[in-house]
C-alpha cells in the first residue's frame, strides 16, 4: 500500500500499481517459491460464499456440541492461546495465496480430545484437537506446519474442488437453486457442511497443501524443517492404528522427500523472517 501511495505523482502509475498488486493477489502463488501453479477452475463451479457460509454454520454447530460436552477449550487455555497465537502468524501471509482471506472471519479454536486431528474449513474456521498438540508433543514449529498445511487447503479451495468433482449436476442445480431463492439454503449449506469435515483431499492437493504450508511457515519465521519432523511424528503415530488426521491426510516417505527438496527454496525467507523478530 506504502508503495502505491507513492505514486500518487502519476494517474497512471498508481492504476498500474494497482493492477499489478491485484493480479499478483489474484494468482495467489505469483511470487511463490514453491511451485504449485494455479488452482483448478472446476472450484468456480461451486460458488465460494455458500460453501463459506455452509462451512461457518458446520463449524458453530461443532463449536456448540463441543460447548455442550464442556470439550470446548475456554479462552484462558494456554493451548488455545499458543495456537492463536501461531496461527496469526500465519493469517498475516494468507492474502498472499487467496484475496478472499483479506474478507474471512478467522476463528481460531481447541477442541479438548484426544483425537490428532486438526482442520481449517472454508472461510477460516480452524480446529485443532489437543491430541494432536499433547500426543505428538508438537514443538511452535511443528504446530504452525500442521496449521499452515489445513489453512493452505482452504486457501487453494481444495473444498470448492472436490465439491464440484464429487457432487456433479445434480447438487450444483440445487445449489444454484437455493442461490435463486428456489430453495432452503439451509439444507443445501448442510449437505455441503456435512462433507467438510470428512471431505479426503486428492494426493495432488495434499501436495500443495505442505508446500504452501511450509512457505508460509518459513514466511512466518516458523522454522521449515519442521514439516519434516511433523510427518516423522505422525508417521511415529500410526504404527499404533492409525490417527484420524491420517485418515484423510497420508504419510510417507515420499511426503517428507519432497518437503526435504523444498526446504532450501523457502530457507532464505525463513531467516529473513526469524532475523526480523
Amino acid at each position: 500500500m506504502c508503495q502505491l501511495c507513492a505514486a500518487k505523482s502519476s494517474p497512471w502509475l498508481n492504476r498500474r500499481g494497482f493492477l499489478l498488486a491485484a493480479g499478483a493477489t489474484a494468482a495467489g502463488s505469483a511470487f511463490a517459491q514453491v511451485d504449485v501453479g494455479q488452482g483448478s477452475r472446476l472450484r468456480t463451479l461451486v460458488p465460494a460464499g455458500e460453501l463459506e457460509q455452509a462451512a461457518a454454520k458446520q463449524y458453530g454447530e461443532l463449536l456448540q456440541e463441543a460447548r455442550t460436552k464442556g470439550a470446548l477449550a475456554p479462552e484462558s487455555h494456554p493451548q488455545l492461546q499458543r495456537i492463536r497465537k501461531i496461527s496469526s502468524r500465519l493469517i498475516a501471509d494468507a492474502p498472499r495465496w487467496n484475496e478472499r482471506a483479506r474478507q474471512w472471519r478467522w476463528e481460531v479454536n481447541l477442541i479438548q480430545s484426544n483425537s490428532i486431528n486438526a482442520f481449517c474449513m472454508p472461510g477460516g474456521k480452524i480446529a485443532l484437537f489437543t491430541g494432536l498438540l499433547d500426543k505428538l508433543k508438537l514443538s511452535d514449529d511443528e504446530a504452525a506446519m500442521v496449521i499452515g498445511h489445513e489453512m493452505a487447503h482452504a486457501l487453494r479451495e481444495h473444498a470448492r474442488e472436490r465439491i464440484a468433482k464429487s457432487q456433479g449436476t445434480g447438487a450444483l442445480l440445487s445449489l444454484g437453486a437455493a442461490l435463486f431463492g428456489l430453495g432452503e439454503l439451509g439444507d443445501v449449506a448442510a449437505n455441503i457442511g456435512t462433507q467438510l469435515l470428512t471431505l479426503k483431499f486428492s494426493r495432488d492437493d495434499e501436495i500443495e497443501a505442505d508446500l504452501v504450508g511450509l512457505e508460509m511457515g518459513a514466511r512466518s519465521a516458523f522454522d521449515p524443517r519442521a514439516s519434516v519432523s511433523l510427518w516423522q511424528k505422525m508417521g511415529q503415530a500410526n504404527s499404533g492404528g492409525g490417527p484420524a488426521f491420517l485418515s484423510t491426510h497420508p504419510t510417507g516417505p515420499d511426503r517428507m522427500q519432497r518437503l526435504n527438496e523444498n526446504i532450501p527454496r523457502v530457507q532464505a525467507l525463513y531467516q529473513q523472517a526469524a532475523a526480523r523478530r
